[in-house]
């Protein structure tokens, strides 16, 4: 095997295709990146742990065809330092010779015939605009669980109907929802996926940039799974097993309390004011007329409050935050103004985001948040 790449086309493949390859392998040769090098003028290169796979093809100078498999870590460090200059690559014996200028590096191969077989790519689903998508991950994977043990709740529901694509997570405390429009591959796709949310931010972040992405869902099949592809690279990634809680219906029907606030005024004071909030404990937010008044810490340790505007209808109503998860809602919006609709001081708020002060407010992404108990 033998070509020439430019060097920031071999690190960009490399690293995105080597990102997430195990610390601690099962088999060694699954800490791999697979190399291989066509005379059509294309290297291949491929990852897979069992769980997520990743291809990626790049143009190259291909004089003599083949296949290797080589640390991908590695290869991904040294590609990232070299000089900006043609990179050589070729196999020599059980070596591989990368070869940038005046430097060179000499790298051992792995028994390419021991790789497994990577998955094939399910039938597509739809086609998703890239920089939708990645905002929508963003916005709702704040609220998936990151404790593994609770799979269920690490994974993001992915609901399918027709040209509505519905995104659910919640890690018990709070829960997030995500509705966008795609380009089905049917008119009358109906499907529902349960994908891990670091799996699914990961795609969407590094395919998300690349305009459309091809989204393939494979469920019911033996092998539930779900792919993406975009600009030359394809990931896919087995689905988390279990049915999902039916979260849904805990968003209130009525909420005969709500109030409008600067979504950048808010969060900014809830930062403010979490200085002095020791690990664990709570803000706390007291609603009236004209204004809301956030305040944290208690006793004899350090204390905070600040005051800002806010559009209040219904009765004066307080009740206290996580912070973090108070800020992770409020970043999680795009809209000037935030919602808070409240049915009672114990339970869930409701986020959601509005243009202007007095306007309607958007359905189409919605954060629940569990308050914490407060003594009054």
């Amino acid at each position: 095997m033998r070509f020439r790449v430019d060097r920031d086309v071999l690190a960009d493949a490399v690293t995105w295709t080597a990102r997430s390859l195990p610390t601690r392998p099962p088999v060694p040769v699954l800490a791999g990146v697979r190399l291989e090098a066509d005379t059509t003028g294309t290297v291949q290169l491929s990852s897979f742990d069992y769980e997520v796979s990743a291809r990626s093809q790049i143009p190259a100078d291909v004089s003599e065809p083949g296949s290797v498999l080589v640390s991908g870590r590695l290869l991904a460090e040294i590609s990232r330092a070299l000089p900006d200059k043609p990179v050589d690559v070729v196999l020599e014996g059980t070596k591989v010779i990368v070869t940038c200028g005046a430097s060179r590096f000499t790298l051992l191969t792995m028994p390419v015939e021991d790789y497994p077989n990577l998955p094939v790519m399910p039938p597509t689903t739809g086609t998703v605009d890239g920089d939708e998508l990645t905002h929508a991950v963003a916005q709702v994977s704040i609220a998936a669980s990151r404790d593994d043990t609770l799979p269920l709740l690490t994974g993001v529901r992915v609901e399918i109907e027709g040209e509505k694509v519905t995104l659910l997570a919640t890690d018990r405390y709070r829960l997030a929802l995500r509705e966008l429009t795609w380009k089905p591959s049917t008119p009358d796709v109906s499907t529902v996926a349960l994908v891990r949310a670091r799996t699914l931010l990961d795609a969407a972040k590094s395919l998300g940039s690349a305009g459309s992405v091809t989204v393939a869902l494979a469920t019911g099949t033996g092998v539930d799974m779900i792919g993406f592809e975009a600009a030359g690279r394809q990931t896919t990634s087995l689905l988390v097993d279990g049915d999902y809680p039916a979260v849904r219906r805990l968003f209130p029907d009525e909420t005969p309390i709500h109030a409008v606030v600067s979504t950048h005024a808010l969060a900014d004071a809830a930062k403010r004011v979490s200085l002095v909030a020791e690990r664990n404990t709570p803000i706390r937010l007291s609603f009236s007329e004209g204004q809301v008044v956030l305040d944290a810490g208690q006793g004899d340790d350090a204390q905070a409050s600040e005051a800002i505007e806010s559009a209040l209808v219904g009765d004066d109503i307080s009740v206290a935050f996580n912070p973090q998860f108070l800020l992770d809602g409020l970043g999680a919006l795009s809209t000037p103004f935030v919602r808070l609709s409240f049915t009672h001081p114990n339970k869930p708020v409701e986020f959601t985001g509005q243009q202007t002060l007095d306007g309607e407010d958007n359905q189409e992404y919605r954060y629940l948040l569990v308050p914490i108990r407060f003594a009054s």
